[in-house]
């Protein structure tokens, strides 16, 4: 749910730039402001300052900055290492990691009144997921080869026709939980608190719907990053 007046979408028109949703939102170039295309580059854009501006130069004694930051990553690196080993959250740290410090940055940015989430619009959950998806076979078939196909074949060869066909329908089914659950719950918290500012007005009355939406943020970020961890080890793990 959009903001009735999107930060973004002023600053665009103060620069002459195309308007989504106004008179000339059907062209390509304002396909590429959207808001959920603009409010992404601004949160990449946090994520490679905010670190910057924080962390400084590494140093022996750590600093304040240098402190928060190695506890933030040795935590979330021992949270992979307890759920998927050692090996593999060194190699998917990268990627996890961006993951769910973009999410939880998205899902955080829609609490403030003029900014959009951008998980709130099913393009770019559907993205991530569609990473994760695809992700998840490329590591099966690094790590066992054609071997990877007994994921989906049940632990008795007689059981094959029944289990083939429910293995692969819940990997597609995957798609549908992962992308729709991240979008479905920051999109009705959008909402939510958009009828409430314009209900309610903009002080008190949204103040304990924001407190929630806080802790949906960090809770859907959280079951991203650990649904992705479960799945990717599922696929390098052998087969039973």
């Amino acid at each position: 749910m959009e903001h009735p007046i999107l930060f973004i979408s002023i600053i665009l028109e103060k620069i002459g730039m195309p308007v989504p949703h106004g008179p000339v939102g059907d062209t390509l170039l304002a396909k590429l402001v959207s808001p959920h295309m603009t409010y992404t580059w601004l949160v990449m854009a946090f994520l490679i300052i905010m670190p910057k501006l924080t962390l400084g130069k590494m140093e022996i004694i750590p600093g304040k900055g240098q402190n928060f930051w190695e506890l933030v990553i040795g935590g979330l690196e021992g949270f992979m290492a307890e759920n998927m080993g050692k090996e593999g959250a060194r190699m998917m740290f990268p990627m996890l990691a961006t993951f769910a410090f973009y999410i939880l940055v998205s899902n955080f940015m829609g609490l403030i009144p003029g900014f959009f989430a951008p998980t709130a619009n099913i393009n770019i959950t559907l993205g991530c997921t569609l990473i994760v998806f695809t992700t998840t076979h490329i590591l099966g078939v690094k790590f066992h080869g054609p071997k990877y196909i007994k994921h989906f074949l049940g632990p008795i060869p007689w059981l094959i026709p029944l289990m083939f066909p429910i293995e692969v329908i819940s990997h597609l089914a995957r798609i549908l939980s992962l992308s729709i659950r991240l979008f479905g719950n920051i999109m009705a918290k959008e909402t939510l608190l958009a009828i409430l500012f314009m209900l309610a007005g903009a002080y008190f009355a949204p103040l304990p719907i924001l407190f929630l939406g806080v802790l949906v943020s960090v809770v859907q970020a959280l079951v991203f990053l650990l649904l992705s961890i479960i799945y990717f080890s599922g696929a390098m793990e052998h087969a039973h």
